[in-house]
């Protein structure tokens, strides 16, 4: 079977880094994918919110360099996880285990959104997409 999932959009939130106990990064952000189409004469706009997960040595790059806004493309695969709560309802959830995060977008550091420059800025990934 085949499942790869390609997204670009914005983070909704910082990213949340962790490490499980055997010291394996773990970074969690949320993504806006945004899909416009036409109904009629009109132009419409649809938002999908996504959560990604990633692991190692790109999780820790990800917590330090991305932010709130950050435009990113995400390469990965589409996992479900179920579970069931105390009182026996069962819950599931999907989300994007990210294989390979590009930067689409500079980051802003809080001294440069303040003064206008003076820190170092993110690695640069420059890249041509064309879509399908």
């Amino acid at each position: 079977m085949f499942n790869k999932v390609i997204l670009i959009g914005n983070l909704t939130r910082d990213p949340e880094l962790r490490y499980t106990p055997q010291g394996t990064s773990v970074c969690n952000f949320g993504l806006a994918v945004n899909r416009k189409y036409k109904q009629g004469e009109e132009m419409k706009e649809e938002v999908t919110f996504i959560n990604i997960v990633v692991f190692g040595k790109q999780a820790d790059t990800c917590g330090q360099y991305l932010n709130k806004g950050s435009n990113v493309l995400v390469e990965g695969r589409l996992q479900e996880s179920r579970w069931e709560t105390e009182d026996g309802q069962k819950r599931s959830k999907h989300e994007v285990v990210a294989q390979n995060v590009r930067f689409m977008s500079r980051r802003q550091s809080t001294s440069d959104q303040s003064s206008g420059g003076g820190t170092a800025p993110a690695p640069e990934e420059t890249t041509d997409i064309e879509p399908f």
